[in-house]
């Protein structure tokens, strides 16, 4: 993390939204990292010129990624601790979508009170995991927000990490308390565990197991018959793999892979992922992005060198990710 956004941690949170940071998107350093190569199936979706381009810098902690739109589209990205979301388009240009994003008090509230994970609906409207708010919420046609949901039987939410859409409309989404002040000790918590929650069409809400301690990223496999889940805990850096019931709930997990042995080694934890047309896993984790095949095994890494949080797809092989304080991008053969 660079000396400005260390300063920046030490402001308090309604100050971060519109205290003035550089953000730049023609930076000296335009890539940065390597590319691992592990196996021949690899090669078949990162190409050999392949690199980790830099598309912006300047940020505190870049987070949830999402694409809007098709081919002349645009990205978002959360910036949490500054409680903003931004917008990168396709001409390099950067701009602040959304302020506050995830935390609507007038009180300090910690390190990290801006939303996180984002996503769509159904109805293509953009779906945010806020911290602060402890909420997901939903942006409505005319501007204004929705409270989703907030709470579980009348309890409030941790903190709203990161959600996934089924094709049906459900949102499937994580709740580790990391958005809160003091985090798994903090006093406002209302909720002894950390839960992985489905938020059906109709408004309801089912605890789906409370069995990681400490999840994070969330993603379906193509034919929604597995749910991955992240678990960003030093002693336990893992993925699980949960198959999905027919009514949408889940049966016991199992673990899919473990980068536990590159815990303070590399900097970064299991965060944020997406999964190809093919069923590979993209996932954040120590060092840059694992590229996992549907069976667990590690096929290659685009490695960051940095704390990587997330990433997602956009058009013609696109791989968006956010990166500490980077917004970056890799040119790839695989499509969603």
């Amino acid at each position: 993390m660079t000396k400005h956004s260390l300063l920046l941690l030490r402001l308090p949170a309604m100050l971060l939204a519109t205290f003035a940071v550089p953000l730049t998107t023609a930076t000296a350093q335009k890539s940065i990292g390597s590319i691992e190569r592990l196996t021949p199936e690899f090669d078949q979706l990162v190409g050999s010129d392949a690199k980790i381009e830099v598309l912006a810098s300047g940020f505190t902690w870049t987070e949830g990624p999402v694409w809007i739109g098709g081919e002349d589209g645009h990205l978002l990205f959360s910036d949490i601790p500054r409680n903003s979301i931004f917008k990168w388009e396709q001409s390099g240009q950067i701009s602040l979508f959304m302020s506050p994003s995830g935390y609507t008090g007038v009180a300090y509230y910690g390190l990290e009170p801006g939303s996180n994970g984002l996503l769509l609906d159904l109805q293509g409207r953009l779906v945010m995991c806020e911290h602060g708010d402890r909420r997901l919420s939903v942006l409505t046609e005319q501007g204004g927000k929705r409270t989703l949901v907030d709470n579980y039987q009348g309890k409030r939410l941790n903190s709203p990490n990161d959600g996934v859409l089924k094709s049906n409309g459900d949102i499937y989404f994580t709740d580790p308390p990391y958005g809160l002040p003091e985090r798994f000790t903090d006093p406002r918590r209302e909720l002894d565990f950390c839960g992985v929650y489905r938020l059906s069409r109709d408004g309801e809400v089912t605890l789906l197991t409370q069995a990681i301690p400490r999840p994070n990223g969330i993603a379906f496999s193509p034919n929604e018959q597995v749910l991955y889940v992240a678990q960003s805990n030093p002693q336990q850096a893992t993925w699980t793999a949960f198959p999905v019931k027919s009514n949408g709930t889940l049966a016991a997990g199992k673990e899919f892979y473990n980068a536990t042995d590159r815990v303070g080694k590399e900097p970064g934890l299991p965060d944020g992922m997406t999964v190809d047309g093919q069923g590979n896993l993209w996932a954040s984790g120590p060092g840059g992005i694992y590229v996992l095949s549907p069976a667990g095994k590690l096929l290659g890494r685009l490695v960051t060198g940095e704390r990587t949080s997330n990433c997602a797809w956009g058009p013609s092989g696109w791989l968006f990710m956010t990166v500490d304080n980077y917004l970056c991008r890799v040119k790839t053969k695989a499509r969603p």
